[in-house]
């Protein structure tokens, strides 16, 4: 195996190089969500395939029914290497507007920044900068005696546009993409310039649409205001008992797998540099809601929720209309964690509303979809390991943080391959990512290089 110093040294003294491969990368405008560039999808695709070539690697451009995805597999030279699978993707948004960028949105320029040189084009943080620190991560192994673990690489080209294709993808190639053991994806964020961070938890998703429905008709309400059942009194009463005086979801068995964070990650979450204060403020409010007793980051990150996202019913135009509605909807959503399993939650939902339906109201319930949560046990040796890696790179002890979202690809990789992910990101969250004049730092592209090394390294033991 490659000696990890040489590995490092050989990072720093081809950074330059390194940038320039990035900038070839960034100057292809591969939009994914327009026709107009699917054959530049397709010369980003194989800009890859050439890039894994060159590193003595298998590769290939593989065609999907939108754009292709690349494959490649790179052999390690111990025969007891563990595999690991490394997903990013090269596709990225529209560029759009074009006039508020300080130059050509495809014409990478570099230019200071509050945090050192950053280069400044669509795609540098959101995904080409970050794929290209594992490629380069790995290069310099190649240059050193080859590779600490066996590698599959994963580049999609349709992430920004919900990755349509790679479901069946991946279930077309579950048998040779599930021989890693492990999915290592780039596509997240530093906790700060200075501090890396392990992304651990993704919360899931599951949304529900209720519908009320009483009179035959909308209906006077001067005429029969009063004696006939009104649904949106209906509706605001039982989304007014949804939560309990203290915050907490009031349907029954919700919290059924809700995990409490271990002591010493909640500890580490209270000394993270957060400031709740700010946070609020730049919303234009004061005081954090929800779960009394729980700190902003904890319920993002780690706490399970009920939302209404739209509510509607009667006359909703300008001006009054003394009408009384015969409908009155909801559109709910709930953010899971732990073993939650969103069919049950949707279901106590379906059973909450049913209970407290009066006489003449009946009601109907859509499904829009619903994930579990995801989570990489803290207890995981390769988490341990990696985090280990990346305090040795940057001095300081990486943040084990949450993601109030979703990730799609992490779920894909858990449901069809049976592999957990180690979500390891070098952006910074004034990237601009989708937004005019979008960043990557490129310390952050020079040490993310380095982590990796060090990270592939850490989990070759």
């Amino acid at each position: 195996m490659a000696n990890l110093a040489s590995v490092l040294s050989t990072i720093d003294a081809n950074i330059d190089a390194s940038k320039g491969r990035l900038v070839e990368l960034l100057r292809i405008p591969s939009v994914s969500t327009d026709p107009a560039y699917t054959k530049e999808c397709e010369r980003a695709a194989g800009w890859l395939v050439a890039a894994l070539e060159g590193l003595g690697y298998f590769a290939e451009s593989r065609a999907t029914p939108g754009h292709p995805i690349v494959v490649g597999h790179a052999k390690a030279k111990r025969p007891d290497a563990p595999h690991v699978l490394f997903y990013g993707h090269y596709d990225v948004q529209p560029a759009d507007p074009l006039e508020l960028w300080e130059t050509s949105p495809f014409d990478p320029h570099v230019r200071r920044g509050k945090d050192g040189e950053e280069i400044v084009a669509r795609g540098a943080s959101d995904d080409k900068g970050q794929l290209m620190t594992f490629v380069e991560a790995c290069r310099a192994y190649e240059a050193n005696g080859g590779l600490p673990c066996n590698v599959t690489f994963l580049f999609e080209g349709e992430e920004e546009t919900g990755s349509p294709s790679l479901p069946g993808f991946l279930a077309k190639h579950r048998q040779e993409l599930s021989e890693p053991s492990l999915a290592l994806v780039c596509d997240t964020s530093m906790w700060n310039a200075k501090t890396p961070a392990i992304t651990v938890m993704l919360r899931g998703l599951a949304h529900e649409e209720v519908v009320l429905t009483a009179a035959s008709h909308d209906l006077h309400s001067g005429m029969f205001g009063g004696p006939i059942v009104n649904p949106i009194h209906v509706l605001s009463k039982i989304i007014g008992n949804l939560h309990d005086a203290e915050g907490r979801v009031t349907l029954p068995g919700f919290y059924e797998g809700v995990p409490e964070i271990p002591a010493d990650v909640a500890a580490q979450w209270r000394g993270l540099d957060f400031d709740e204060t700010a946070f609020l403020s730049a919303l234009g409010l004061t005081t954090v809601a929800g779960e009394r007793g729980r700190g902003a980051l904890e319920q993002i990150w780690a706490r399970p929720t009920c939302e209404v996202n739209g509510v509607y019913g009667g006359y909703m135009g300008k001006g009054t209309k003394t009408v009384l509605p015969a409908k009155a909807g909801a559109k709910f959503s709930f953010r899971l964690v732990g073993t939650q399993d969103p069919e049950k939650v949707l279901e106590s939902l379906r059973a909450f509303v049913r209970a407290r339906l009066p006489a003449d109201v009946k009601a109907e319930f859509s499904s829009h979809g619903a994930s579990g949560a995801l989570s990489l046990p803290f207890s995981s040796p390769e988490l341990s390991r990696a985090r280990a890696a990346l305090a040795e790179e940057w001095g300081v002890d990486a943040a084990l943080v949450g993601c109030g979202g979703s990730i799609p690809i992490v779920g894909a990789f858990k449901e069809t391959l049976g592999m957990d992910a180690l979500m390891i990101g070098f952006a910074l969250d004034d990237d601009r990512i989708h937004s005019p004049n979008e960043k990557y730092s490129l310390t952050s592209f020079h040490k993310g290089a380095r982590s990796w090394a060090r990270v592939l390294a850490a989990l070759a033991g």
